[in-house]
């Protein structure tokens, strides 16, 4: 009983803070339209001329500086927005960009305890030695450099303590201010406020738990155990757990240090064609790709092989999805507009009341603006951000793998435009593309096809009969219902309600009014001032109703 009402206080308590960071950055009108008022006028204490001011910035700066404000979960947010490019305006996603995952360090004591914890013995016990100041740190966890006994260099990264128990209860609030904001605001439905946290809790709640990073680096190293250009650093289970991940110290250069790769003597068109053909082997014919190739997760190693870090952020593609993607390519190279708008309703991008019409005109334009260029003239980048735009215009959403496959071929094509300016993304793409659409004609793919095809089929006709059976028994005992939605309906139902309840109160304050009349006319007693206390009473009390229905009506337009 105790715990429960402490963390009831918590969560209150968490409650009044998201509150007050949105009253201080101007968006104190959320707040009312989605009924926490009532939570803002018990914690809120803001200074609103700090408030004017904070309005001189814009609006994407303001989102994003609340956004640092509220802490580590909802720069996670942020950050999942950044390449949310179908959902929000590139302005916002620009913004949200520059958000840094950062913080101050834990204290060592702390670092030994979960180490303990995690991995069974104590620090002296596992390594050689291990280096108290981190290396970096980061909101969710931090970075050491250690020697294990048998000499091997590593990186240790330890999660911060209490991180997951304030992430887990930030995601209940998020959840509960995405159903109010689902429910009472109407125009933000576009953004799929629920989606978007279902979407963050499986991503932070995956980055939480460290050995799935560590199951990620070990696949990407099984994908490229033949390149011996790309280099993926060990994972070390014997020291590796939940909260602990411990890995291969790299020693190289940042890939963003071109003038240090100019002094060493690297060729940087190489190293750039190395890393856009590998992210391409992922995506094509793995279908498991690093999303946030930047060049601070790129390390040039003495003998140039390049060297990719960090693999919590990884997008998985199914084989339908890439010949999805592959299709849409090809339907928009060949002007098939209805084709590319069909692989989007496919893939669930758009519902059955989007404006297909116009969709495909505008996916028709932008296709005659581009065709016929040569490769070399065009910026992959460019022409991703301004599709994406049309459909974001038109509300179509992309799942969350394209929405990461589309992170990383933007993250990519930055690293290649600042090791080798010269560098043509398109360029490198189409042999990739060309060859997985040869694939198809392969006779192998052909009959795999052909067999899963006919598997299916086989499937469908065995079961048809029960399931016919089934319908016709339902029919027949009258338990067959059929399902019909209207939003018009809806709306109209939840009007005529809205009329009713007025009506119903309305009659209430008439016949409270007309009986008060009738009773101050008998002269029951008691009286009061020469008027029977109970006619008095009745008719203060339909007037505070009346006075009540008014102000609703005018405040609200609805009970």
């Amino acid at each position: 009983m105790i715990r429960k009402r402490l963390h009831r206080y918590a969560m209150l308590k968490r409650y009044g803070q998201i509150i007050e960071v949105l009253q201080k950055y101007g968006f104190g009108y959320v707040v009312d339209k989605i009924g926490l008022s009532s939570i803002r006028d018990l914690t809120y204490k803001f200074n609103n001329k700090d408030k004017a001011n904070r309005l001189n910035t814009s609006g994407p700066v303001r989102v994003r500086k609340m956004l640092e404000e509220l802490g580590p979960t909802y720069i996670k947010l942020g950050q999942l927005l950044s390449m949310r490019h179908d959902l929000i305006p590139p302005e916002y996603a620009a913004e949200f960009a520059k958000l840094q995952d950062e913080a101050p360090s834990f204290e060592f004591e702390e670092v030994e305890l979960i180490v303990r914890e995690e991995l069974g013995h104590s620090i002296e016990e596992l390594f050689e030695c291990f280096e108290k100041k981190p290396l970096a740190c980061a909101s969710i966890g931090q970075v050491h450099r250690a020697k294990i006994k048998d000499g091997d260099e590593v990186v240790v990264k330890v999660q911060r303590p209490g991180i997951k128990e304030v992430i887990e209860s930030d995601l209940d609030i998020m959840y509960s201010i995405a159903r109010l904001i689902d429910e009472h605001m109407p125009e933000a439905r576009l953004y799929r406020p629920i989606e978007l946290v279902d979407e963050l809790s499986r991503s932070i709640l995956a980055e939480i738990d460290y050995t799935q990073e560590g199951w990620n680096a070990d696949r990407f190293a099984e994908n490229f155990r033949e390149n011996s250009q790309v280099h993926i650093p060990r994972v070390y289970w014997d020291y590796t757990n939940t909260r602990v991940l411990t890995l291969e110290y790299i020693k190289g250069i940042k890939s963003s240090r071109v003038d240090l790769l100019d002094r060493q003597g690297f060729d940087r068109s190489n190293i750039a064609s190395v890393v856009i053909e590998a992210f391409m082997q992922q995506v094509f014919e793995d279908g498991f790709f690093h999303a946030d190739l930047h060049p601070g997760n790129i390390l040039i190693m003495e003998d140039g092989t390049v060297a990719f870090l960090d693999f919590g952020m990884a997008g998985h593609l199914s084989s339908e999805v890439c010949d999805i993607f592959l299709d849409g390519m090809v339907a928009l190279v060949n002007g098939d507009s209805s084709l590319f708008v069909e692989l989007l309703r496919d893939m669930g991008c758009i519902d059955s009341y989007a404006d297909t019409r116009s969709l495909k005109e505008d996916v028709e334009s932008f296709r005659s603006k581009y065709y016929g260029k040569a490769l070399k003239k065009l910026d992959a980048s460019t022409i991703i951000e301004e599709l994406i735009g049309i459909l974001r215009d038109h509300q179509v959403t992309m799942p969350h793998n394209i929405a990461l496959l589309v992170r990383g071929i933007v993250a990519v094509e930055g690293f290649g435009l600042i090791t080798d300016p010269d560098l043509n993304f398109s360029e490198l793409l189409e042999p990739y593309a060309k060859n997985e659409l040869k694939k198809r004609f392969y006779p192998q793919n052909l009959a795999h096809k052909a067999y899963s095809n006919i598997s299916n089929w086989t499937r469908l006709f065995r079961k048809a009969p029960n399931k016919i059976s089934h319908i016709l028994d339902h029919a027949e005992n009258g338990y067959l219902n059929i399902k019909f939605e209207s939003e018009e309906g809806k709306k109209l139902v939840s009007e005529i309600d809205v009329a009713s309840n007025r009506l119903s109160i309305s009659l209430i304050i008439s016949a409270m009014i007309v009986a008060s009349s009738l009773v101050i006319q008998t002269h029951m007693r008691p009286l009061v001032w020469g008027v029977p206390f109970l006619g008095t009473f009745s008719f203060v009390i339909a007037s505070i109703f009346g006075l009540w229905l008014i102000y609703n009506i005018f405040k609200t337009g609805r009970i």
